[in-house]
């Protein structure tokens, strides 16, 4: 009988694992969403750019050619490490060996007002549901008296990674290129974008020119930067950072950073105080043999990663091919091979014709590094689909300087 191998989570690391396990074995995927997500482009359908079904892909569909992969639908509730089982919303699962891959959620540090009152974009429905925010902002402003307006209009961005200035750049187009045509009877100059940042610069994890190049964008672009400056407070209306400085706004968008997803059973000794499990070299947690974690979940604390390697993409992904070879050595009874980053470089996207790109043996600014950026992007996704109409909606997005995708989607009320 072939092992069972569970992989909780679709992510990129979860979705690669499962790709690449092959073989004399049987894969079983679960998670709570029957497709996998770009988040990558998650704000692009938050500011009207993509539709949201071209960043997400079935998982059947992707394993179609995988007879060995089978996937559930299902909420994890509990692993039950000594019967090598799992609870989930469908039943339990049993397994050989278990990846956790669950992925990241979104940090508020504890603060329940900022949980209640901003929006964060991890997901498909909250990208969606920005969308509608913001088109609902603008259509509530026209009934409004002018000096009322700005704080409907105005949106501030929390953090100031690559997320934050993606966002603010997205949002600045809307802001000066698209809105305008749509509301001719609004004046934009009353409405505000800034980003907030603890951070003294932008981008604080790339080097300083590019932090420098993508502030000059963006405040050239009409973006105001609160920057080496916390939120202090927020109520849904007003909010008050540490420096003194009020901002009326309805509108905050939280992308100031994520916590590891925590599923209940793991003996609290594997968990590391940021919330991701200890790992070995291995990927192994941490005082079990047979359970593995991935990306954003896994904690490996190394000299040269101390505080364990950046919630990125090219690492879950990178984790997930070595461990598949390291299943298939451990099937056959060979030494695992620790594994070893492969830093590929960083890049973020600003605006129209800029990006900034730290690339292993060069660093680009501006056009070269906007066009590295759309295409590492567009070949990541999944799915030929996917890539035609992502494809397609950039282009006519920037011949025409129009975004056709500026829908406001509710949820049918019973």
């Amino acid at each position: 009988m072939n092992p069972t191998i569970v992989i909780i989570g679709g992510g990129f690391a979860g979705v690669r694992l499962a790709r690449d396990l092959k073989g004399q074995v049987d894969v079983l995927l679960v998670d709570q969403n029957n497709y996998h997500t770009f988040q990558p482009l998650l704000y692009q359908v938050a500011t009207s750019a993509l539709e949201s079904d071209s960043i997400v892909y079935p998982f059947r569909e992707i394993f179609h050619n995988r007879p060995n992969v089978r996937f559930r639908l299902a909420q994890v509730l509990q692993i039950v490490p000594e019967a090598n089982r799992i609870t989930t919303s469908i039943g339990e699962i049993d397994y050989d060996y278990l990846v956790l891959a669950a992925g990241s959620k979104t940090n508020y540090f504890g603060d329940k007002d900022f949980e209640a009152h901003t929006h964060p974009m991890k997901s498909v429905p909250e990208a969606g549901q920005l969308r509608n925010i913001i088109l609902e902002n603008m259509e509530r402003a026209l009934g409004m008296d002018w000096y009322k307006r700005s704080a409907v209009m105005n949106i501030v961005v929390v953090g100031g990674g690559p997320t934050g200035v993606e966002m603010a750049g997205a949002l600045a187009e809307l802001k000066n290129k698209i809105l305008p045509k749509d509301y001719p009877e609004l004046d934009f100059q009353l409405m505000q974008i800034h980003v907030v940042d603890m951070a003294d610069r932008l981008l604080n994890t790339m080097a300083v020119e590019s932090s420098n190049y993508a502030a000059r964008f963006l405040r050239k672009n009409g973006i105001h930067l609160s920057l080496a400056a916390r939120v202090v407070s927020y109520d849904g209306q007003s909010l008050m950072l540490s420096n003194g400085q009020q901002i009326l706004t309805q509108t905050v968008i939280w992308a100031a950073g994520v916590t590891a997803t925590v599923i209940p059973g793991i003996n609290p000794q594997s968990v590391l105080p940021s919330g991701r499990l200890k790992v070995n070299a291995f990927n192994q947690l941490e005082g079990y043999e047979n359970i593995f974690a991935l990306g954003d979940m896994a904690g490996m604390i190394t000299d040269q990663t101390p505080k364990g390697h950046p919630m990125l993409a090219p690492i879950a992904i990178q984790q997930a091919k070595h461990l598949a070879q390291n299943i298939q050595r451990l099937l056959k009874k060979k030494p695992l091979v620790p594994f070893v980053y492969k830093d590929p470089g960083v890049m973020a996207t600003i605006g129209r014709n800029h990006a900034v790109a730290e690339l292993k043996f060069i660093r680009l600014h501006g056009t070269l590094a906007w066009l590295a950026w759309l295409f590492v992007h567009l070949m990541s996704l999944v799915g030929f689909r996917n890539r035609a109409i992502v494809f397609f909606n950039w282009m006519w997005s920037y011949v025409t300087y129009n975004r056709s995708l500026r829908l406001i989607l509710k949820p049918l009320s019973k």
